[in-house]
């Protein structure tokens, strides 16, 4: 291992310690897929000066998009529990790094960009790190991928004022559903199909970039 391999390592690992210490992140399958993935290779080369990938904040990646802080990656990931098998419909491709979480943990990941530039940033920097069960498309995330329904679970990275009907509908039964709503004033919302109903619980008070 180079020294700035094991400088990064290091980094994570101290990012993982303070998930699972200050956090309480819990969820062990969690905390080895972010100590494994190389967060700092999801962040465009352009925007890799100067920016402390490991730290506890998002950082910028263009295009007025961020990567989620750490916390908010395993946050999300722990309550919705991916399985191996599972697939997930991501909205809000980003870097690609939460769709790296998500497959690192077994699951395959349909994930819906709408910024031409990033979809293609992610779908490269993913297959480079082997992530070949993850599927990128560029277009509207309110859409979802219909011809990928239903989902075992739907997550969103960007805030929706409303949850788009189109998302609700491509939940399988059984399925879970973990996204921020709002416009200035965000909520966390997690959803549960049971049959014809749909069980919600707020969870925290979040900033995302909006849904456009």
């Amino acid at each position: 291992m180079d020294l700035d391999a094991e400088i990064q390592a290091l980094a994570r690992s101290k990012m993982v310690l303070l998930l699972r210490r200050y956090y309480g992140i819990r969820d062990e399958r969690v905390l080895s897929a972010m100590e494994k993935i190389q967060r700092h290779l999801f962040i465009p080369e352009a925007f890799r000066d100067g920016a402390d990938p490991y730290g506890d904040h998002p950082c910028p990646i263009g295009w007025g998009q961020t990567i989620s802080q750490p916390y908010i990656v395993a946050y999300m990931t722990e309550k919705i529990a991916p399985q191996p098998s599972e697939t997930v419909l991501e909205i809000g491709t980003g870097s690609g790094y939460q769709a790296a979480v998500l497959a690192e943990l077994g699951a395959s990941v349909f994930s819906v960009e709408i910024i031409p530039e990033l979809a293609e940033h992610a779908r490269a920097v993913l297959a480079s790190q082997g992530y070949d069960q993850v599927k990128v498309r560029c277009g509207d995330g309110r859409e979802g991928w219909p011809g990928a329904m239903p989902f075992d679970i739907i997550i969103g990275t960007c805030a929706p004022e409303e949850i788009p009907d189109p998302l609700v509908e491509q939940l399988a039964e059984g399925g879970r559903m973990i996204l921020p709503v709002g416009r200035r004033i965000q909520q966390l919302v997690i959803l549960r199909r049971k049959g014809r109903r749909l069980l919600q619980e707020n969870a925290l008070s979040v900033r995302f970039v909006p849904m456009v």
